[in-house]
């Protein structure tokens, strides 16, 4: 098969990149042809590059002429997007199918449903526009990166596209993450017959780790919704005795450092490479999940889980379907920095539990999340959308 990926990297590497770079190479090592076409925020700079991009994310000529060349080209069984907002935008979607293209859409976020694509406001889960038409409530807060102006662009782009019938009839195949995710989408109006379950891999599993570090991990982007700020408090004000390592950057590095200066226990590590990342896994006591919005598939829970570490997240959305309470690690209140602490504390204390935590978390690992098994799901989601494109 010849599949042809499309994806909108961010200005901050995160987890989408990871996954779009990890099933690119299962593919290729199944022996399927794989084209890559990729735009990067890198690319916007500048007042009048931005206020264009806005009118870009709705519909965009360039992009569609674009990958109606790449299709051309290349002539793919499926294209499959991860990300097209805001350079590509939906109108890669019309390039494919004129072309007789099958298309699939792995929702990576809550974008089709919510303006900012977190379903989260000022701290707090909001759900405020599933369901609606037009994201009035969304553009009165300003909820895409904090301005009316941007959001007033993503919004015309949803309320365009609806009304166009795009998601209905553009996209053959959609790919969520989890259970709770498919269950969201569908509520916010995404065809339940198009809307298939399958979960983020790891590529290439190294055996499991000891966890004889001595120390708790944070991976990911320092951002409000992946909770750092409840993390900092946990380690800073109730006297936490497991150390604390924070891999990742993100919009709040410049706080993160702030608050972590004069604390002995708590490293900000910045940017680690993925050899780095796995080293640190292999050596980590737990994983941190302290997230206050619904995430969507954490690359760094299966990643943990292939390195057999127990994972303490917050009990909120995915994430309380994706970590078994108490078999492959912890929940933890969202928000509640005293509760987390108390969690991490326990599982300090607790050497056996943590062990058997480890045990279960690399099994959960070899029977749900590897590559092989994760191939056979999205060749089947890509034979489906072929079939729904061109029925016998």
């Amino acid at each position: 098969m010849r599949i042809l990926l499309v994806h909108n990297r961010y200005r901050f590497a995160g987890g989408e990149d990871v996954v779009v770079e990890a099933e690119k190479s299962m593919l290729e090592d199944h022996g399927h042809e794989v084209s890559l076409l990729e735009a990067s925020n890198a690319e916007i700079s500048g007042a009048l590059t931005q206020v264009a991009t806005g009118f870009t994310a709705i519909y965009s000529r360039i992009a569609r002429q674009r990958v109606a060349a790449e299709v051309a080209r290349f002539r793919p069984s499926v294209m499959h997007v991860h990300n097209f907002l805001p350079l590509l935008s939906p109108s890669v979607y019309y390039a494919a199918h004129e072309a007789g293209v099958a298309v699939v859409q792995t929702l990576h976020n809550y974008r089709l449903i919510c303006p900012n694509g977190l379903l989260l406001r000022k701290g707090s889960v909001c759900e405020q526009c599933l369901g609606k038409t037009a994201p009035i409530p969304g553009v009165l807060h300003a909820c895409y990166r904090g301005s009316r102006a941007a959001t007033v662009s993503v919004a015309g782009m949803l309320v365009l596209h609806r009304t166009l019938g795009t998601w209905r009839t553009m996209v053959d195949a959609y790919i969520a993450l989890t259970e709770f995710g498919r269950e969201k989408f569908i509520r916010g109006g995404l065809p339940p017959d198009r809307l298939f379950v399958k979960p983020n891999f790891v590529h290439s599993a190294a055996p499991p780790g000891r966890g004889d570090g001595g120390f708790a991990l944070f991976i990911g982007r320092l951002s409000e919704e992946k909770g750092i700020r409840p993390l900092l408090i946990a380690w800073k004000q109730l006297g936490m005795s497991l150390p604390l390592k924070i891999a990742g950057d993100g919009p709040l590095r410049a706080e993160v450092q702030a608050a972590t200066q004069g604390m002995k226990n708590v490293e900000l590590l910045g940017h680690v490479s993925k050899h780095g990342i796995a080293e640190l896994l292999r050596r980590a006591h737990v994983l941190i999940i302290p997230s206050i919005w619904y995430e969507g598939f954490p690359m760094a829970v299966v990643e943990a889980f292939s390195a057999g570490v127990p994972v303490i997240a917050s009990n909120l959305g995915a994430l309380g379907e994706l970590i078994d309470d108490g078999r492959t690690g912890l929940h933890a209140r969202p928000g509640d920095a005293e509760d987390l602490g108390r969690k991490v504390e326990w599982l300090a204390a607790h050497d056996e539990e943590r062990r058997r935590m480890q045990q279960a978390a690399r099994r959960e690992f070899e029977l749900h999340y590897t590559a092989e098994r994760n191939c056979e799901m999205l060749l089947a989601i890509y034979e489906q959308a072929r079939r729904r494109l061109k029925p016998n």
